[in-house]
């Protein structure tokens, strides 16, 4: 892997530990220095650092990514058209809905339950600390679609066919997310992204489908749940079917 694509790994790696310290570190600050009420401050002290790490992290990779140097086959190769990249774009949201309804599907029949705690934090997060949800839809899918598809994933298939680099990336995109339960949900997940860069050799694409999915989720999730149950018998599984896992 190039230099400058391990930095933006363990850039990435690093924002993610970063909450071990950062979040203490912001709670000392705000009680002793602004004298905020501690419990108040232990969910600010989350909210806050999240924020800063997050955008601090992408500050980074972007920087990191501001020389148009080309590294991966995909990135040397001629990217579709715009017209044809956008028309890729809004049929990958669907596509990735799909996935996940496929990949839900497929962890039931095997036993596993539909639901995921990691969602749920998030969402959790959000109600108590609403500017999170520019992370969750925003700037966590732009980070992880830079790391994992064009960083891991664009590495990979430099050496591998196509099925064998977006299965390995999609599989350590899954570990990431901490769920193993849910290994298939992810890794079909990361399949179609991985796919959706391929075939039009832009990052933007994935990008694009991404962070369309999961403001989805958020809106049907914080806004939409509850009606939907008093119309739809399984309503909340559906949800869940549709979207209803942060990737």
């Amino acid at each position: 892997m190039n230099k400058k694509y391990v930095w933006i790994v363990l850039t990435f790696i690093a924002m993610q530990l970063s909450t071990f310290i950062g979040t203490p570190l912001f709670f000392q600050i705000g009680t002793n220095v602004l004298h905020i009420d501690p419990q108040e401050m232990r969910v600010n002290a989350v909210g806050y650092w999240i924020l800063f790490s997050f955008s601090v992290g992408l500050a980074i990779v972007l920087f990191l990514l501001r020389k148009n140097e080309k590294y991966t086959k995909i990135e040397k190769s001629e990217p579709l058209p715009v017209a044809e990249s956008f028309a890729w774009a809004i049929g990958g949201i669907f596509m990735a809905f799909f996935a996940q309804i496929f990949a839900s599907m497929l962890e039931q029949i095997i036993g596993i339950n539909p639901g995921s705690e990691n969602t749920q934090r998030i969402l959790q997060l959000i109600k108590l600390f609403p500017t999170i949800v520019v992370i969750s839809s925003i700037i966590g899918p732009i980070l992880e679609e830079i790391v994992f598809r064009k960083v891991i994933f664009g590495s990979l298939y430099n050496r591998f066919p196509f099925w064998a680099a977006a299965l390995l990336s999609s599989v350590i995109f899954a570990l990431a997310h901490t769920e193993p339960v849910h290994i298939i949900l992810y890794s079909a997940m990361g399949f179609v992204f991985a796919f959706l860069y391929v075939k039009t050799k832009r990052i933007i694409v994935p990008i694009i489908a991404h962070v369309s999915m999961n403001t989805f989720v958020v809106i049907m999730q914080l806004f939409l749940a509850d009606k939907l149950k008093h119309y739809i018998q399984g309503g909340e599984q559906l949800i869940w079917w549709i979207g209803g896992f942060f990737s």
